[in-house]
């Protein structure tokens, strides 16, 4: 099983919905099914069931937030069964997220492109750094509308509480 401990550095934005032609030339997406538990000690915990390439993955992580660009994050991969008894702790105030997303490779960093079903115009699309004040360019293929990086309404666990969600 996998594990990933340490600190997640990300900037997220809210863009364009991107056209269908562009879409279709970039690799084909994962489906990601996110639950949200029921939290303790202001951490966010929820589990994961990614699909991808004909293969499931699950996994359990818990964050907790450091700054509005950085969470300490620590992330396994679990058993399916684990999975679903996991998901008997399903916090009843939200909705599990569906989304697609898509990897864009762009002058060497690996943006993810989240489509989520409850936005009809719009997506978001996130990267990691290694540090918070690392530099880098959004491919110019997506058109912003703001960073949200700071802005707790568009992140998942929040927006967990609101599908179907009410555009903002």
């Amino acid at each position: 099983m996998q594990k990933k401990e340490g600190l997640e550095i990300e900037r997220r934005f809210l863009v364009r919905m991107p056209e269908k032609e562009l879409l279709d030339r970039l690799p084909a997406p994962s489906r990601i099914v996110q639950s949200y538990l029921i939290g303790e000690d202001g951490n966010t915990a929820r589990v994961r069931m990614s699909q991808s390439g004909g293969e499931t993955v699950f996994t359990h992580t818990v964050k907790r937030r450091i700054s509005a660009i950085t969470r300490e994050e620590h992330e396994r991969e679990i058993s399916r069964g684990e999975y679903e008894d996991l998901l008997s702790f399903a916090d009843p105030e939200r909705q599990s997220i569906e989304k697609l997303r898509y990897y864009v490779e762009y002058c060497g960093k690996c943006f993810e492109l989240d489509i989520f079903s409850f936005f009809k115009d719009r997506a978001i699309i996130e990267i990691e750094l290694s540090a918070e004040d690392e530099m880098f360019e959004l491919p110019p293929c997506f058109s912003v509308i703001k960073e949200v990086t700071g802005d707790k309404r568009y992140t998942n666990a929040s927006m967990a509480l609101c599908v179907p969600y009410e555009e903002i």
